[in-house]
């Protein structure tokens, strides 16, 4: 399938495929995969102990997280298509507060285990994605921009990697959820959650900031429904939340109809984002760059 996509003064046309992904910027157009249900599941604990609703409390975990200041991140962007799978994996700081982050993504390696390209930092704002050493002809010392409110996804895995706070805002959206039971995560006792969530409802009520990358993947995404898992701590902090997002792959320009099923999703390339979040309170350092440090001409394919 294929979409227009616009900003950084050029137009240009750029087909779904998972290399792109690799290559540290997918623009994708995603595909219906199932029906979403509306069912609201009572949070309980083992041995049946009635807790506050899990719908509740992952509703309110973007929130929690602004009142948190800022933590460490770690980032994982899996994807599958056919046999092929592919890795990236991110490090770094957020501010919730400020809404701004700092990644570094390191890339896959080629079959005999040699880095086919350098890691790329990214910049997260709201409504922008910055990236730097993003390759294909561009100086090492700009910056490309992503308006990520342009983006079919809204930037949910077009960068490699889920912005944390939208990550946790798009938990706004969930429908179905039920506690699964409490385990341990980097030391810590956590809330184990599973479920799936709305993007097109988490849209309608996201805070300010990511309100409009998430109209932009409520637009794009066929299916809206996403399965998620999540873990929260004692103070109902998000310390990890694994969404697994199904968008098309079969490339052949001609996007999916309706109905068609599994035999239209037989090329489908499966994403599977985990966020983590930790050592809250360290300072997240985030300057973004000037307008004479951001790259203005044509952005070639990652993959020439």
């Amino acid at each position: 399938m294929e979409f227009q996509q616009r900003g950084l003064g050029v137009r240009r046309r750029v087909r779904a495929v998972a290399g792109v992904v690799a290559a540290g910027l997918l623009a994708v157009s995603p595909a219906a995969v199932s029906g979403c249900s509306s069912q609201t599941v009572a949070d309980e604990r083992p041995g049946g102990a009635a807790r506050e609703s899990a719908v509740s409390v992952l509703h309110r975990a973007a929130d929690v997280l602004v009142r948190s200041g800022s933590s460490r991140v770690r980032t994982t962007m899996e994807t599958a298509t056919g046999g092929t799978r592919v890795s990236i994996r991110g490090s770094g700081a957020y501010d919730f507060e400020k809404r701004l982050g700092r990644l570094r993504l390191l890339l896959p390696r080629d079959a005999t285990g040699t880095a086919e390209h350098a890691p790329i930092t990214e910049l997260l704002a709201s409504g922008a994605l910055f990236m730097r050493n993003r390759g294909a002809g561009i100086p090492r010392d700009k910056w490309v921009r992503v308006d990520t409110t342009d983006v079919p996804d809204g930037n949910l895995v077009t960068g490699g990697a889920t912005d944390p706070l939208t990550a946790a805002e798009l938990l706004r959206g969930v429908r179905k959820a039920s506690l699964v039971g409490e385990e341990g995560l980097g030391g810590d006792l956590v809330r184990h959650y599973r479920g799936t969530t709305d993007i097109g409802r988490a849209a309608r009520v996201a805070s300010g900031g990511a309100r409009g990358s998430l109209v932009a993947a409520a637009r794009g995404f066929a299916e809206r429904a996403v399965p998620f898992d999540a873990y929260l701590d004692g103070l109902g902090r998000l310390r990890q939340v694994r969404h697994r997002f199904t968008v098309s792959g079969r490339g052949d320009g001609q996007g999916e109809s309706e109905g068609s099923g599994a035999a239209g999703r037989r090329g489908a390339l499966r994403v599977a984002s985990t966020t983590e979040l930790y050592d809250f309170g360290t300072p997240a350092v985030v300057e973004l760059p000037k307008p004479t440090d951001i790259y203005t001409g044509k952005v070639g394919s990652p993959q020439k």
